[in-house]
């Protein structure tokens, strides 16, 4: 169910939420809505049980024009509230499009860096903040989480055959064009590696379409700052099926034979 609207914003980030009712720092959303007159917020309410709906409801009307609330009647998971919430707003047709974890890891200040780089580097479609250990940065980050995460990486670069550092680190921000919403439209195979979903289908794309292949059109940006948020979702199981979702994302998408196959009853084109 829509509520609300964030449609005067040139830039609208998508921000899935899920029993969030103690970890959302409403303040901060409030503080750079100020700072930032045209970045808006799609918050998605993945069928939360505690009262994380009422504070998205107090966050849109504090700010109605820049806020919206898209309710989801039951949990479908990460990937699928981020994917409703990118075409909820794309329907806006802002210039720029994101996704951003609730827990504000990634603080909010980052979105006009991310920004920047597709403003001036037209030929970049999607800028992926990136989580490097660089001296003057803080990343704050377990080490078990850090190397579980290095290793994840390596599997992940090597299974799309392409460098990317950082895959999963959950800010993201995209450049609306035609070749968007279809990184969206169908549902995602994985809920943890949807961000890796994404990369696939663009390499897809590129194949099939002869649009600039993802190497040129993704750009991994280092950000200054990252915190790992007491409280994260993901469990040790998590791992073992998103090494599962990464071998059936490589075989739907990057077969070396072709692009990847039509959804289940999707006609050819005449």
């Amino acid at each position: 169910m829509r509520e609300g609207g964030a449609s005067r914003a040139s830039t609208l980030i998508v921000v899935p939420c899920w029993n969030e009712e103690r970890r959302l720092p409403a303040a901060s959303f409030r503080a750079f809505l100020a700072a930032e007159p045209d970045v808006g917020f799609v918050f998605v309410d993945d069928g939360s049980t505690d009262g994380t709906r009422e504070h998205l409801r107090s966050l849109e009307k504090a700010v109605p024009e820049r806020v919206q609330v898209l309710g989801l009647d039951e949990n479908r998971g990460k990937a699928e509230a981020v994917r409703r919430g990118v075409l909820e707003a794309l329907a806006s047709e802002p210039r720029f499009v994101g996704y951003w974890d609730a827990d504000l890891a990634t603080p909010l200040e980052v979105i006009p860096d991310l920004r920047r780089v597709l403003e001036t580097r037209p030929e970049r479609e999607i800028v992926m903040a990136a989580r490097v250990r660089l001296l003057g940065r803080r990343i704050r980050r377990s080490a078990l989480r850090h190397y579980l995460g290095r290793l994840s990486a390596t599997w992940i670069a090597l299974a799309l055959d392409l460098r990317v550092y950082d895959t999963q680190c959950g800010a993201k921000l995209f450049r609306n064009g035609p070749r968007l919403l279809e990184l969206f439209r169908e549902p995602f195979l994985s809920t943890w590696l949807f961000d890796v979903e994404i990369l696939a289908r663009r390499i897809a794309q590129g194949r099939a379409s002869g649009a600039p292949p993802a190497r040129e059109a993704v750009y991994e940006y280092p950000i200054p700052e990252w915190t790992d948020v007491i409280g994260s979702k993901l469990r040790p199981g998590a791992y073992l099926r998103a090494a599962l979702d990464l071998v059936r994302i490589r075989r739907r998408y990057l077969r070396v034979c072709g692009p990847p196959p039509r959804s289940r009853g999707q006609r050819a084109a005449p």
